[in-house]
């Protein structure tokens, strides 16, 4: 079972990564985008990006427009590149798109680094 840290960690990770995939696609990121995104309401995106900020992951500045700080760089990154590579292996097994990428999701926030770092070697070395 799931604790209630886990979650708020996992719900941080996700909302990190968004902000980070929103970035690749548009310049500037504000709290409405990752609504549209995510189909989280504004409230929840709103005290989630409070909470982000407090953490020092994000910066917000007087337009509203969102940033990731280094620290919340690295984070989104790792969990972007976990989220591709599990994918990826997902869809080489034989997974479907839709479940792969669904799966992916959850399993990035708690794999381990030595499994990932397996899975990771695999990818690189079988698939790509």
């Amino acid at each position: 079972m799931v604790n209630k840290m886990e979650k708020t960690y996992e719900s941080a990770e996700n909302y990190m990564e968004t902000i980070l995939i929103l970035n690749k696609k548009q310049s500037e990121v504000r709290s409405i985008d990752i609504v549209h995104e995510t189909g989280f309401s504004k409230p929840s995106v709103s005290v989630a990006m409070k909470h982000l900020k407090e953490k020092g992951l994000i910066d917000i500045d007087d337009s509203g427009y969102i940033t990731l700080t280094a620290e919340g760089m690295t984070a989104a990154s790792a969990v972007y590149e976990r989220h591709l590579t599990l994918s990826e292996a997902l869809k080489a097994i034989g997974v479907s798109e839709e479940t792969a990428v669904a799966d992916a999701c959850r399993i990035e926030h708690y794999i381990s680094q030595e499994s990932f770092d397996k899975i990771k070697e695999y990818v690189e070395n079988k698939i790509r």
